[in-house]
């Protein structure tokens, strides 16, 4: 019998309204072997697996925390050490692909984590989270996919967590692959790839992150703890590892005509870097060169770009405030990895120490 572990965040897959006003709005409140046992898991092909549920968080997906993330993947640890074969996150989708994106860069467990959710709550008619969990729980456990970190399952559709990123706030198809499409599909309970995630430049993981049971506070201590404790935790049925707040970094979108001068402030704010996500290839004002360039020269600046899709330009154009300008200051190009994943990436690699000096070589490895 094969062995899948779930663990959950929250989110709109566990989201309803215990109260009778209805206006009130849903919250999430049910558990992972609830959010499991709707997916029907029991009547997957090949036998039903044994499934273990550990519900670290039940937050809403704008709280997740990369506290809760290292959680999951010492979860994910303790999981395979008892035999699991796959894992399956389950979370809000406002922050699902980032968390996919976070857990193929620290996934250290050997496991791949299949991250997914809902955009219907279990409240309303055709709620998609049974279906989500479901292709989730058969790409998990496909042998195929067994050591990739981190994986990206919705509407049927398998992404990459390098590309793929959340193109509306309601429809249900809520998940695309703009520069890449997707990898696969799930289709009548059979997994199918048409290709293959690239190889990923390995993880980057901090001392003290792998999160044990000593790490794990009582339900009534409600472990969480607020932004400015100088802790990381997670919810009421399970704690995150007690971690520094990951080193901040700024995601700083150019916009028609700006100067860019606020920028001067945000050393004296408390940031350790920052990410420019410029017009175009890369592109910000000749009037706000000046302000980037002194930021170069007191923090990590990656220069990304807005669109969304496609590589920063690195040798095109040579006017002040284009690329070549831009790099010849001292910022990093992003490569392939837009802007907030970028972001991402400078604040894992920040927190794991990787020096100033390395870091343009952290971000080369998604040139492409």
């Amino acid at each position: 019998m094969s062995r899948l572990h779930v663990i959950a965040l929250g989110g709109t897959i566990a989201a309803t309204n215990s109260g009778a006003d209805a206006s009130a709005g849903v919250s999430p409140s049910v558990s992972a072997s609830e959010i499991a046992a709707a997916a029907g898991l029991d009547t997957l092909p090949g036998g039903a697996p044994e499934v273990t549920f550990d519900q670290v968080a039940q937050v809403g997906s704008g709280s997740i925390t990369l506290g809760m993330l290292d959680a999951v993947v010492a979860s994910a640890r303790q999981a395979r050490a008892e035999g699991a074969r796959g894992v399956v996150l389950t979370q809000g989708t406002d922050t699902l692909a980032d968390s996919a994106f976070v857990l193929a860069l620290i996934n250290d467990s050997g496991l791949p984590i299949i991250a997914t959710g809902a955009m219907r709550n279990p409240t309303l008619p055709g709620a998609d989270g049974p279906a989500n969990v479901r292709a989730a729980a058969l790409t998990a456990l496909d042998p195929r996919l067994t050591g990739l970190p981190s994986l990206l399952v919705f509407a049927d559709e398998i992404h990459s967590p390098l590309t793929v990123t959340k193109t509306h706030t309601t429809s249900v198809a809520a998940f695309a692959s703009p520069s890449a499409g997707p990898l696969g599909w799930v289709s009548e309970d059979r997994v199918v790839l048409q290709q293959m995630p690239a190889t990923l430049p390995g993880t980057l993981t901090v001392p003290g992150a792998g999160g044990t049971d000593t790490d794990r506070e009582t339900p009534e201590t409600q472990g969480y703890q607020p932004e400015g404790s100088g802790l990381e935790g997670t919810g009421p049925e399970g704690t995150g590892p007690h971690l520094p707040h990951a080193p901040r970094v700024a995601l700083v979108s150019v916009g028609f005509d700006d100067d860019l001068a606020y920028l001067a402030g945000l050393p004296a704010a408390g940031y350790a870097g920052a990410v420019i996500a410029g017009v175009g290839g890369g592109h910000v004002s000749t009037r706000a060169v000046e302000a980037v360039a002194q930021l170069a020269g007191q923090m990590p600046v990656v220069l990304a770009s807005r669109t969304g899709a496609g590589a920063v330009l690195e040798r095109t154009y040579g006017y002040p405030g284009a690329e070549i300008d831009l790099l010849s200051r001292g910022l990093i190009p992003a490569g392939t990895l837009d802007a907030d994943r970028a972001r991402l990436l400078l604040i894992l690699a920040l927190r794991a120490g990787v020096p100033a000096e390395k870091l343009p070589e952290v971000f080369a490895a998604f040139r492409g």
